[in-house]
């Protein structure tokens, strides 16, 4: 579903990523970790498009996607949240996952300003499937709510509701339990859960917290200074000496 390869970025002199290489298999909650600084969301930026890469290369679904913009990107079938919550605090829940959908005939001024039957058939659609997807991760009481009004673990799943709406074949969570309240972490880590054995979706996850990385991803990824120091099933990471030496200190 998605390879790395020999990723590298340099901010002027200095190297943030060094040769990343990692694959992530169709199915699979693959989880990225490394201390604060280590390079994560760098490497989400280069993945996605938000950065371009000094050297190195992405492919998705056996295609290049180095160098693409992030629209483009997203075009393919790939979405990502973002560590800090983004979502549009003045409109109501239902809007903001009705911004998702890729490729609506409503964006184009002239069909949107008449107001064709394609134009409402598809709105159709994506409400019903907006509504379908509240109802899964249990928000479908706060449809009508401001984001503005929800609690941060609500807006959190909103975004990710909102990365569905665009039908990706594999989706990037930047940071997903971060700013929750412990209890409320289960129900976001359930609902990542329950998309890819009900839906089929693919996660890559970014985490700090090892207890969430452990529980959830099939496989991991370790980054420290801008290096992978280490890949292997959650048993295999957690007992790498080099893993605790990044975490704990040598």
């Amino acid at each position: 579903m998605l390879r790395v390869a020999g990723l590298t970025k340099d901010f002027g002199g200095l190297r943030a990523v060094n040769k990343v290489a990692f694959e992530v298999s169709q199915g699979c909650i693959f989880g990225l970790i490394g201390p604060n600084g280590s390079g994560k969301t760098t490497v989400f930026n280069l993945i996605t498009g938000f950065l371009q890469p000094s050297a190195g290369q992405v492919f998705f679904k056996d295609q290049q996607i180095t160098g693409l913009a992030p629209y483009q990107i997203t075009q393919r079938g790939m979405a990502r949240t973002f560590q800090m919550v983004r979502v549009f605090r003045r409109m109501t829940v239902l809007e903001n996952l009705m911004m998702g959908p890729r490729d609506q005939a409503g964006e184009n001024v002239l069909l949107g300003v008449l107001n064709t039957p394609k134009v409402r058939r598809q709105e159709r659609e994506q409400l019903e499937r907006a509504r379908d997807l509240l109802s899964v991760v249990g928000l479908d009481r706060c449809a009508n709510e401001y984001c503005g009004n929800l609690s941060y673990a609500e807006q959190k799943l909103v975004e990710i509701t909102r990365t569905l709406m665009t039908d990706p074949d594999i989706i990037l969570l930047d940071e997903p339990a971060s700013g929750i309240n412990p209890t409320l972490v289960n129900q976001v880590l359930d609902y990542i859960r329950k998309l890819r054995e009900e839906r089929g979706k693919t996660f890559l996850v970014v985490e700090h917290d090892m207890r969430v990385i452990m529980n959830l991803c099939d496989r991991i990824a370790v980054l420290n200074y801008g290096e992978l120091i280490a890949e292997g099933t959650p048993a295999e990471i957690s007992s790498d000496r080099s893993v605790i030496d990044a975490y704990l200190g040598v």
